[in-house]
């Protein structure tokens, strides 16, 4: 018999516990970030949290990304994070389809001194990233966008992926939906299908995390 699961089921103090338990510890730019994203309203729940922000920018450190690219920037909180993280002389491009939210990623960006490794555009990422060229190759990316657009975001990113270069998914779990039959909508449905596509895409190692609501992490293989 297989041994049981091991894993932990976490509850509001638990949560409260492991997040205070991580470095760094949030400055005053990231609070402020944060603070005025949360007065948005119910678009503030498109924010990555705080644990997913120190977990990207540990990973990008750990890589030495020089060149990474995210797609779905919003407040600009997961970019700030990423752009931390970058070695001297990485640069970060971020694809967006609102000016009004990116904007306030921008003033943040600038007083978090990172808005020189950042460079914003606004408009389709599915078709900018296909005008990518393959050389030279990502280093690291994020996506947290669109979700019907996950799959194709997916295939232009990990092609043009270094071997070893890590992707970065969020929304995996979309609040656990994925895996009660009775739920269906476009949404759920479309990172149903995606997670299965990581799952069958033999150009990568990934594994699902249990983190805020789900990260996939994909590591391109030889």
């Amino acid at each position: 018999m297989p041994p049981r699961p091991k894993f932990t089921a976490l509850d509001d103090p638990l949560y409260d516990y492991l997040a205070a338990h991580r470095t760094p510890p949030d400055d005053e730019v990231v609070r402020e970030l944060r603070e005025e994203t949360g007065r948005l309203g119910r678009e503030a729940v498109m924010q990555i949290a705080p644990d997913q922000a120190t977990l990207l920018r540990i990973l990008v450190s750990a890589i030495s990304a020089r060149r990474a690219v995210e797609v779905g920037t919003f407040t600009g909180f997961s970019a700030l994070a990423i752009a931390r993280g970058l070695a001297p002389g990485g640069r970060l491009l971020c694809f967006d389809v609102s000016e009004e939210w990116t904007a306030i990623a921008r003033r943040y960006w600038a007083k978090a001194g990172v808005a020189d490794r950042i460079e914003l555009h606004i408009g389709d990422a599915a078709d900018a990233l296909r005008a990518l060229p393959a050389d030279p190759p990502l280093d690291f990316a994020f996506i947290d966008a669109d979700k019907k657009g996950y799959a194709v975001y997916w295939d232009e990113i990990v092609r043009r992926l270094r071997p070893g270069g890590l992707v970065a998914v969020d929304n995996v779990l979309w609040e656990g939906e994925v895996v009660r039959p009775d739920v269906h909508g476009e949404d759920v449905e479309a990172i149903r299908a995606f997670n299965e596509k990581v799952l069958a895409d033999g150009r990568v190692e990934s594994v699902m995390l249990a983190v805020a609501d789900g990260l996939t992490l994909g590591r391109k293989l030889p």
